[in-house]
């Protein structure tokens, strides 16, 4: 006999799905209409495809500048978050037996459990003191930021890890930098891939951190671009999803090449 079908299981997974579909169909299918269209059924097909709503909405939110302020933000988040988190969980994991880092343990993890509104005021005005209001303050503190989930993650994973590896390579002359960047490092290859396709998610989507923090209107990141554009063309949909669709494409593209080491990271990183 066949497998029965699990229907409520395969009903909540078509809605769940639908709810992501109709959007992104949306977000399409508005970006090259005209404005007259949108007047008519909204789930249609455009009539007419207008191509030159990208081409306004770049000029207009000046695009490309956004774009190269998320890269640079992106692309540094990313690589300082995974060199410096996985030193950071690999001495706490290695010294668990330890009050004082068994303390750092939980006080990183405490952490996750502070919503950011609480403390952006203070975050704010203290950027702005000691001049990091651009993009290198908003490189900083995505990095710190990301420390409490990542070192949940890594520490899960690195515990895992036969010690005798490291014991080998000590004896072998390596001293505990040696030991962290000849055999940790290496072994950690499947949860970096992790941490830094979700610290890149995080990093380009994050609307909040940079609007807050970058004083400069030229320093905007893609995210606050679309909202001030929202505010100055708020009538005209069409340009705006022209736009929201070019910000998400890259990391549309990002999380379907590598949604598998997202997944299989993130089950490693939750058993010992």
């Amino acid at each position: 006999m066949g497998k029965k079908t699990n229907w409520p299981v395969t009903v909540l997974l078509m809605l769940a799905s639908l709810c992501i579909l109709l959007p992104f169909y949306l977000t399409i299918t508005i970006a090259l209409k005209t404005p007259q269209e949108m007047v008519g059924n909204l789930l249609a097909l455009p009539q007419s495809w207008e191509f030159r709503n990208f081409s306004r909405a770049i000029e207009m939110t000046n695009f490309f500048n956004a774009f190269g302020n998320s890269a640079f933000v992106t692309i540094f988040v990313v690589i300082f978050t995974v060199l410096t988190n996985s030193m950071v969980a690999y001495a706490v994991a290695r010294n668990m037996h330890k009050k004082f880092y068994k303390f750092l343990f939980y006080y990183f993890i405490s952490a996750m459990f502070i919503p950011f509104p609480i403390i952006m005021l203070p975050i704010v005005n203290q950027t702005s003191a000691w001049g990091m209001d651009n993009l290198v303050g908003l490189i900083v503190l995505y990095v710190v930021y990301n420390l409490s989930f990542n070192m949940f993650i890594y520490i899960g994973y690195i515990r895992s890890i036969p010690k005798e590896l490291e014991e080998a390579a000590i004896m072998d002359g390596a001293s505990t930098w040696g030991v962290f960047w000849k055999v940790i490092f290496p072994l950690l290859a499947p949860m970096n891939a992790t941490v830094a396709i979700l610290t890149c998610l995080g990093a380009w989507n994050d609307f909040l951190l940079p609007l807050v923090i970058v004083s400069d209107r030229d320093l905007a990141t893609l995210p606050v671009v679309q909202y001030v554009f929202q505010s100055q063309f708020s009538t005209d949909y069409n340009l705006a999803f022209a736009s929201y669709l070019m910000a998400l494409a890259p990391m549309i593209i990002v999380y379907v090449l590598a949604q598998k080491w997202i997944i299989s990271g993130v089950m490693k990183g939750s058993i010992k």
